[in-house]
């Protein structure tokens, strides 16, 4: 069966770049300007407050895991009121120690495990769109275990470790998102795919991308009436339907020309264009260039 989840991670190639070791202790807070990149943290120990762009703030405690896919603003604190030191993650200086907030003469009260990873292909945007802005997971074990192997990897310089990382990040990535489907995310793929009514439709799009879909065809894969099916996709996947389809068909039409290097013709056939012409005025419309210039770029 297809899995338009693991499609999308895939898309994203990401590689982790960096991960470190974060401990508090006494009154602390710490303010991050919007990044667009993927971050996350494990707790091992205690418990913080964390307060994302849009969202209420929470309370991490050991044992949760938080994924920020495109990482928007936010603050994390001690609960004691403090001034927050700004921290641009763009220019900061990578560091592979531990990095210390609040008392430093006293035993840490939490102590997380965090980091980010970059996506370099040009679909990144895109695709990060698709998902939740927050991932909070409680008590996963699995995801604890991963983030520290990232970390092992990521500083070990291992044989093999290359290939490794990436792989372990979309690891990662998917078993946070999957045990995030049926908790009412915000409108997006993860909503879409937790809707029984809605996941066919999309999976069928995701399957046969080439087919020429319409907004009836996929009305009947979702025993849904056309005008009940389109509400109800805009609603859950916050687009809708026929949008859907032409961005995740510019996005494989992307990567077919970026990193497979295949021609502009055998690219719209695969991505459902009659013509190479009707492909490149679409694809030119939606991207901005032409599919032979992005190719080359």
């Amino acid at each position: 069966m297809i899995d338009p989840l693991s499609d999308v991670i895939a898309l994203l190639r990401p590689r982790t770049v960096f991960s470190k070791g974060i401990s508090g202790a006494g009154s602390w807070a710490v303010r991050y300007s919007d990044f667009g990149q993927p971050s996350f943290c494990a707790v091992l120990l205690g418990s913080c407050r964390l307060a994302v762009d849009g969202h209420a703030a929470i309370t991490i405690q050991e044992g949760d895991f938080v994924l920020l896919p495109s990482t928007p603003g936010f603050t994390m604190s001690s609960f004691a009121p403090a001034m927050p030191v700004h921290i641009d993650p763009k220019t900061v200086t990578i560091q592979t120690e531990e990095i210390r907030h609040g008392a430093k003469d006293r035993e840490p009260e939490v102590r997380l495990l965090g980091g980010y990873f970059i996506s370099e292909t040009a679909n990144a945007s895109l695709l990060l769109s698709l998902l939740p802005t927050l991932v909070h997971v409680s008590g996963s074990n699995r995801l604890t275990a991963l983030v520290q192997m990232v970390r092992e990897e990521s500083l070990g310089q291992k044989a093999g470790c290359d290939q490794a990382l990436p792989r372990i990040v979309e690891l990662l990535m998917i078993e946070a998102l999957r045990l995030t489907m049926d908790k009412g995310s915000s409108p997006g793929l993860l909503r879409g795919l937790a809707d029984s009514r809605i996941a066919p439709a999309i999976r069928k799009m995701h399957s046969e991308v080439a087919h020429p879909w319409t907004v009836e065809d996929l009305a009947k894969e979702a025993a849904l009436s056309r005008s009940s099916f389109f509400d109800r996709f805009s609603k859950t996947v916050g687009i809708p339907p026929m949008e859907y389809l032409l961005s995740w068909r510019m996005a494989l039409a992307k990567s077919l020309l970026q990193e497979e290097g295949l021609g502009v013709a055998e690219v719209a056939d695969r991505v459902g264009y009659g013509s190479a012409s009707a492909f490149s005025t679409a694809f030119s419309r939606h991207v901005g260039v032409a599919p032979s210039t992005f190719g080359k770029q």
